[in-house]
């Protein structure tokens, strides 16, 4: 199936002058099939564990009614570093215009592994006695997230005093697949 031709304007910022900022062939998949772009860091940074930072991607978009650009963080730094997008994913509404930054955090702990007792001295060992409490340096230009666009739906909201709950999953939620529960409400 074919994906319908979708137009987005990307604006470099000026405000960043020193920024060599990626040309436009930077901001397609790498691959075919691939459904993100990335979004490079416009300045250099080091997160401790546990530091949060919004992160300047040095570039505007416009995107079209009806689509919605999503933040989200990169697998591979994700599992190498523990380096992710706090709020992901970060949804970039097609009407807003200023400058993309990207809520990136350290999520290492900032705890020795070696401090650490019972199930999680295997994790500790299989980490290794680093990453647990590493800082994270990113250097300009580094990519930092992928950028996804979707199509979304505007639904009419309807306050109403019942809902339906005759479904087969019924109020089941956070995990209750297969788990028996003795008190009602509770999962």
């Amino acid at each position: 199936m074919d994906a319908e031709q979708l137009t987005v304007r990307i604006q470099l910022l000026p405000e960043h002058p020193d920024f060599d900022a990626p040309q436009a062939s930077h901001f397609q998949p790498a691959r075919d099939g691939d459904a993100g772009i990335d979004l490079v860091a416009c300045e250099s940074i080091s997160l401790a564990p546990g530091q949060r930072a919004a992160v300047s991607a040095g570039i505007r978009i416009a995107l079209p009614p009806g689509i919605e650009g999503q933040v989200r963080p990169r697998s591979g730094r994700s599992f190498k570093e523990a380096l992710t997008v706090i709020n992901a994913p970060g949804t970039i509404d097609p009407g807003y215009r200023g400058p993309i930054k990207v809520l990136l955090m350290n999520a290492a702990a900032a705890v020795d592994p070696a401090d650490l007792k019972g199930p999680t001295e295997d994790l500790a060992s299989r980490l290794g006695s680093g990453l647990l409490r590493r800082s994270v340096h990113i250097k300009r230009g580094e990519r930092i997230a992928q950028l996804v666009f979707g199509r979304f739906e505007r639904p009419t909201i309807e306050i109403t005093d019942q809902i339906d709950e005759d479904t087969a999953r019924g109020a089941g939620g956070f995990g209750s697949t297969g788990v028996e529960s003795n008190s009602p409400g509770v999962v």
